[in-house]
Formats: C-alpha cells, structure tokens, sequence
C-alpha cells in the first residue's frame, strides 16, 4: 500500500524529471535507484502498474510472506535498478516494472520454502515465459506503440534476477532447515 501511494504522490505533486533514473547522474543523485519506481510514463502506466501491484499484494498474502520477503525486495530494489548499468544504451528509466518482476521473483523464492510445489513451479514458469518472451538480452530496450513510449524490458530482466537472488539469500535459513528435515 505505501508503495502504491508513493507513487500517486510522485505523479501529482513531484518533478518526474527528478525522480527518474539516468545513467549519466546517477552517482550524484542516488535516491533515483528507489524513485524511479515511482516515476510512470503516462496515468495509464501508473494505473497498470498500481493493479499489479494490487495483485502481487494479494498473491504475497495468500502465501504469508512476510519479514524476509520485504527484507529480500527492499535488497532488491535498488540493485535491480543499478543493474541497468549493464547496458549502455539504456540511459533512462521510470516505472515500477522492474521491481513488480523482483516481487514476482521474491514470492517464487518464498513459495519454494512455504507453499505447495506446484505454486512455485507455476509463479517460475509464468515469469520465466514472460522473460523469453521479452528476450532483454538481446532487446534491452524497445518501443511499444501500445504504450506510446520505450519499454526497458532490462528492466524486468534485471530486477528478475536480483529479486530471485536476494529472494533466496533471506529464505536460505529456512530452506536449509527443509531440506535438513527431509533427510
């Protein structure tokens, strides 16, 4: 909820041009590496994004994430926006896009510890087709006419990747004991 507030405070009463990541100024300006997530394109990319949102909240209950999934994505946040380095020609970036693919990746993580199997092969499959999909590793960044702007599907990529990590990292604990327990 705090996120999905923040960002319609950012679309009404902030300069986008400060929040949003750029890859020149960065260093001196590094709040952009949490507030670019904040930052959307256009009210119907703020309204995607919120209703994703709203869904990842409610898959996240469902599951009884908790500490250690905030924990993991607060990790992840900014890495996954850091992580646009990578490619050059990504110079900016705005939309909550990239963490909503780290929540994603964080709550795979928590259901392979705390939910049935087959849940965590379904939110790994569903992530993973969308990723192929989207082939970051080799379109980086492209224009979508349905949005009328660059997608930076890095972006997802990127924040996929470090959700999944710092996902693991904090369920570590906890899927050691599983696994301990089973043999």
């Amino acid at each position: 909820m705090l996120l999905g507030a923040a960002s319609l405070l950012a679309w009404w009463f902030a300069d986008q041009r400060v929040l949003a990541w750029h890859a020149s100024t960065w260093a001196r300006e590094p709040w952009v590496l949490w507030s670019a997530s904040l930052v959307h394109l256009s009210g119907a990319h703020l309204v995607a994004n919120l209703l994703a949102l709203g869904l990842l909240a409610g898959l996240g209950t469902f599951l009884h994430a908790g500490r250690r999934a905030v924990l993991a994505l607060l990790f992840a946040w900014p890495l996954g926006t850091l992580a646009l380095l990578y490619w050059p020609q990504i110079t900016g970036y705005s939309g909550m896009s990239g963490l909503l693919n780290s929540m994603v990746a964080v709550l795979w993580a928590h259901a392979i510890v705390h939910a049935a199997k087959p849940l965590s092969f379904i939110i790994f499959g569903a992530l993973a087709i969308k990723l192929l999909g989207e082939h970051a590793w080799s379109q980086p960044i492209a224009f979508d006419p349905n949005w009328g702007f660059n997608v930076v599907y890095a972006a997802h990529l990127a924040g996929a990747l470090v959700g999944a990590v710092w996902g693991l990292l904090v369920q570590a604990p906890a899927l050691l004991r599983k696994y301990a327990n089973h043999s």
